[in-house]
């Protein structure tokens, strides 16, 4: 880029990179650049299918840490618009606020462009968004790309044609080169990219039919299709209509299992895998071993599209093609059906996932559930509005617990578990877990009165239901939050109280580890080291038969407190280095602030004192994320506090404050990397966490596809309650 205030698309006068099926546009590449260096807001307008997105990819590609890409295609839901910016820009905050008001705050960590892609159906709760983000934020612009203006003050409209006729015939042949097949530039090719109006997406689907029909047989049957829908002329139709014309008649040339599979993909938001479209669309029509046959030939036919990433393959389906699969749906009345099909996998999903948490997949559980994010989301609203179904809004919201707490969702999950205990179900157990991880989120949210709301209700009505096990984990919670309020003895009582409940219905799972290790803690506050090492060095003994890393990592931390104490220092940096590094691949700002505390009393003690106040700012600069700094507990505080006095002892007051200013201005991927050892890190540059800036999505580095499972009922073993 060639300025902080002045995207284009080309580094040093050179092409992008390119991107798979982009042909031409370079003059309109160079336009867009030009509009975006004299307007802070740029909308690419157009009809679906004419490359509104394409275009937009390669403005930016190459340019990935210096963009943010958000898909609003998947949300269906304004209330969800700003959720998905924050996801997209892997933004983490644990605090009550909203993420409109994270986003301003964490101002300085945004790229200076933000692409807000699909919005059309959006429209209001974007154009809002957009509106206070580029008030409160001078240096970012912002580029649009949807069917119809934002309609704000200084938007800058680019409206995008369809490709010229070279253009359209070079997409045509392309397309048809990639399936071996060869097509020459002669006069029916010309005739048919002119029929089809240059839309991409019209010229696509019909290449993909190149292997049954030669472009004579297209024309033919494209000139059929048009005198059908408008009376017998042969003119050209406006171009929304022969662009649904194309998929029209795409759609009618598809054998009958195509058509069937096509309408029952229109459920699905986002991505998809394979699995879960056999179980979804499956049936009445359409046997499961048949499935990834009829896939195959559906993307052979560019109705979807293929995405290879860490979580595997997956497919897409372009919101144009989706919406007419939709109405083919709700016209044959199976609609409700595949949403319920649709429920049923995610919810099974959501409890598979809950289950290996607790396993050496844990990783992978990270990942996937990133990735399947709009599908869930899709799921928890058809609960949620649906009648008779909040039962199983509140199972699904509350079995993403791991999700909503271990990946860093708090402000998300907190929104759907309060829906969710709002609705009368009349299945008690559902609602009891609900209501223990709302009463949990809101713990480290720093809420106290919602938890205690919570947490009480639950344990007053699951005495009353006798469910041993919503009891423990009610207690747990409520202890949890004594220990970060600083009523030791009180969280000793709970805690030890609830961990006896789990040993009595036989729960082992990570939060009743997480139990054990806030116990330990508790211990360690009020003077018994020797004590709480041992039931950590217990919990990591268990963690690592399990291969869990998330629990594991807290464990960690209090060996390494204890180490601290004990004058340990080396022997604490080896066990925080672990401890920063899985949770910042979880996303867990908690965990990853707290690493970072004790590693600045680390640091000083081993004499660098500069280096330490540097990392008592860089946590000073995240806390607000997170919270109350160190709970606002001494006990938190106390190591915090030895340090500060012992930096400014070495350095002096105004050199301690310039190291911890240079600290604050440090974004978390580049504080982690310091604390680290990484002296040299710059902004951005090392440890990506799970859901890093300036991409069309990402995951764990150690996921990979989910095994075959049940879609419900999935055995439930320890931990999965």
């Amino acid at each position: 880029m060639r300025g902080p205030h002045c995207p284009e698309p080309f580094a040093d006068g050179e092409p992008p990179l390119e991107l798979t099926g982009f042909v031409g546009r370079a003059a309109e590449l160079d336009s867009l650049a030009a509009a975006l260096c004299s307007a802070r807001l740029v909308t690419v307008t157009g009809t679906g299918g004419v490359g509104k997105s394409r275009l937009a990819a390669a403005l930016v590609a190459g340019h990935e840490g210096a963009h943010g890409w958000v898909e609003l295609a998947p949300v269906r839901d304004a209330q969800f618009v700003e959720y998905a910016v924050a996801e997209a820009l892997g933004l983490t905050d644990h605090t009550t606020r909203s993420p409109r008001e994270a986003l301003l705050e964490h101002a300085a960590a945004l790229p200076p462009l933000l692409v807000l892609d699909g919005f059309e159906h959006l429209a209001g709760a974007t154009a809002e968004l957009v509106a206070e983000l580029l008030r409160s934020l001078p240096g970012l612009r912002v580029l649009a790309v949807g069917r119809r203006p934002l309609g704000l003050a200084g938007e800058r409209l680019f409206p995008l044609a369809p490709l010229g006729a070279d253009e359209a015939v070079e997409l045509f042949t392309r397309r048809a080169l990639e399936q071996g097949l060869t097509v020459a530039d002669g006069p029916e090719v010309r005739e048919l990219c002119r029929r089809l109006e240059g839309i991409p997406l019209a010229l696509e689907l019909a290449a993909g039919r190149l292997r049954a029909l030669s472009p004579a047989q297209l024309l033919e049957r494209l000139g059929d299709r048009f005198r059908l829908l408008t009376g017998g002329g042969r003119d050209a139709l406006p171009r929304h209509q022969a662009l649904r014309t194309a998929i029209g008649w795409s759609h009618e040339l598809c054998t009958p299992a195509e058509r069937l599979l096509w309408a029952r993909l229109s459920v699905f938001a986002g991505t998809f895998d394979l699995e879960a479209v056999e179980y979804v669309c499956s049936g009445d029509g359409l046997a499961a071993a048949d499935v990834l046959d009829v896939l195959s030939e559906l993307l052979a036919q560019s109705v979807i599209a293929r995405e290879d990433g860490p979580a595997g393959p997956r497919y897409r389906m372009l919101d144009t093609v989706r919406a007419y699969g939709a109405d083919w749906l709700e016209a044959a009345g199976d609609a409700a059906r595949l949403r319920r099909r649709h429920r049923d996998w995610y919810l099974g999903l959501a409890a598979w996932c809950e289950l290996e948490w607790f396993s050496p997949r844990q990783g992978e559980v990270a990942a996937r559930v990133a990735v399947e994010l709009p599908n869930l989301r899709a799921a928890l609203e058809f609960c949620l509005t649906e009648p008779s179904q909040a039962h199983l809004g509140q199972c699904l919201a509350g079995s993403l617990w791991f999700c909503w707490v271990g990946c860093g969702r708090l402000a998300e999950g907190r929104r759907w578990l309060e829906r969710s205990v709002a609705l009368e179900s009349g299945y008690e157990r559902s609602r009891l877990k609900a209501l223990w991880v709302l009463g949990y989120v809101a713990v480290l949210q720093g809420d106290a009165a919602a938890a205690l709301e919570a947490l009480g209700a639950c344990r007053e009505r699951a005495e009353r239901a006798g469910d041993a096990a919503a009891v423990a984990y009610a207690e747990h919670r409520t202890g949890c939050l004594a220990l970060v309020t600083g009523d030791l003895p009180r969280a000793e009582t709970l805690l030890r109280s609830a961990l006896s409940r789990y040993r009595e219905i036989g729960e082992l799972n990570s939060n009743v580890l997480m139990g054990r290790v806030e116990l330990a803690m508790a211990r360690a506050f009020q003077g018994d080291l020797p004590g709480a090492v041992r039931l950590c060095e217990e919990v990591r003994r268990v963690c690592e038969e399990h291969g869990e890393r998330w629990a594991r990592s807290y464990a960690l931390y209090v060996l390494a407190y204890a180490a601290c104490q004990g004058g340990a220092p080396r022997r604490a940096r080896e066990l925080l280095a672990e401890c920063l590094r899985n949770a910042h691949v979880f996303d867990d700002l908690l965990g990853t602030v707290l690493a970072i505390e004790l590693l600045a009393l680390v640091t000083a003690t081993e004499g660098d004192a500069a280096e330490a106040a540097l990392l008592q700012g860089a946590a000073g600069g995240l806390w607000p994320s997170v919270g109350l700094p160190l709970f606002g507990s001494d006990h938190y505080n106390a190591p915090h506090a030895r340090c500060e006095k012992a930096a400014r002892r070495a350095l002096g007051d105004s050199r301690y404050e310039e190291c911890v200013r240079r600290g604050a201005r440090l974004d978390r991927a580049t504080a982690v990397a310091r604390a680290l050892g990484d002296r040299g890190a710059a902004p951005s540059a090392a440890l990506p966490s799970p859901r890093g800036t300036g991409g069309r999505g990402g995951a764990a580095a150690d996921a990979g596809r989910a095994p075959e499972r049940s879609a419900v009922g999935a055995r439930r073993r320890e931990g999965g309650r």
